[in-house]
């Protein structure tokens, strides 16, 4: 098998709304992502440039988010390849696009994976009590049934992250927080098992490197899926600003909610707004929408040492 794709350390100059590809045939479309089947159980999953706030897709992309997203998930696999086995093929894009494609369009937004089994399960860790857990906890004392210790203020660090599952909702609705043992009902014990210890040890070493580079990793959310051998990968996309909740380490105070490297300015943004969070969204304005390339672009710099122009 050839190695892994290199990371490619250029501007990110393209924007794509929506994947077409003429002849792939179209699994999905989600909120970012597009997924397109390929021969000898393989996808192609595009990133797009979508951003969705409060479950609705907003009509204005994010220029080159796709990009920056494709390339901090590929940074993780890589990195985390020793630990847990992920969905890459390390396949070259252009190989599989049709013809007539502008591959440069696909080139660092795309990756060749293997067609796995999800497991219908989203696997959460939490380092840090923010978030749905701080409202648990605030009233129950407990997150995900795990009890915690009195006292924990907002933003506080756990003393042990903590395995928190909920389970996967159907298009149009919200996850909802399981605990361990309707995981366990769901998908059985030693699966249940291998995908908690598998995402801790991903947390812990991810939580890591980022503390290095001066960012905190409060929680963050893996998918897992199983070849036809039945062996356990990280799929999908890994520890991005869409999937965790990225702190800047020298703004991190506790009793309060840090800013995040995310889609902050859009929800501070919409929430100024007359809107009922229903579909269609509202318009971005330009100082909103270069607000978030430029945060994205930031976490991707930190931590994988991209830069763009």
């Amino acid at each position: 098998m050839a190695g892994p794709v290199p990371l490619q350390e250029t501007p990110v100059p393209t924007t794509l709304h929506t994947a077409e590809l003429p002849g792939l045939p179209l699994l999905h479309r989600g909120k970012v992502r597009d997924v397109f089947e390929l021969p000898g159980k393989r996808l192609l999953m595009v990133a797009s440039d979508r951003l969705s706030a409060f479950d609705v897709v907003l009509p204005d992309p994010i220029p080159g988010k796709g990009e920056m997203l494709c390339q901090i998930s590929n940074f993780w696999f890589d990195k985390t390849a020793h630990l847990v086995p992920n969905h890459l093929t390390h396949e070259p894009v252009s190989s599989v696009l049709p013809e007539g494609t502008d591959s440069a369009l696909y080139a660092r937004r795309s990756v060749v994976c293997k067609k796995l089994r999800p497991v219908p399960v989203e696997a959460i860790v939490r380092g840090y009590l923010i978030g749905s857990g701080w409202k648990d906890y605030q009233r129950t004392g407990a997150v995900c049934e795990i009890r915690l210790p009195d006292g924990l203020r907002q933003a506080e660090r756990l003393p042990q992250p903590i395995f928190t599952p909920s389970s996967k909702a159907a298009p149009g609705e919200h996850d909802q927080n399981i605990s361990f043992d309707t995981m366990v009902a769901q998908v059985g014990a030693d699966l249940a098992e291998q995908i908690r210890a598998a995402t801790l040890q991903i947390y812990k070493f991810a939580a890591r490197h980022a503390r290095e580079r001066g960012i905190i990793i409060a929680d963050t959310k893996l998918e897992f899926g199983l070849d036809e051998n039945g062996v356990l990968h990280v799929m999908d996309e890994m520890l991005t600003p869409d999937s965790s909740r990225f702190w800047p380490a020298d703004l991190y105070e506790v009793g309060t909610s840090p800013p995040s490297y995310d889609k902050q300015f859009v929800r501070d943004y919409l929430e100024t707004l007359d809107w009922d969070k229903t579909a269609p969204g509202p318009r971005l304005p330009a100082d909103v929408i270069e607000g978030t390339r430029a945060k994205y672009a930031e976490a991707l710099d930190r931590l994988a040492d991209i830069k763009l122009d």
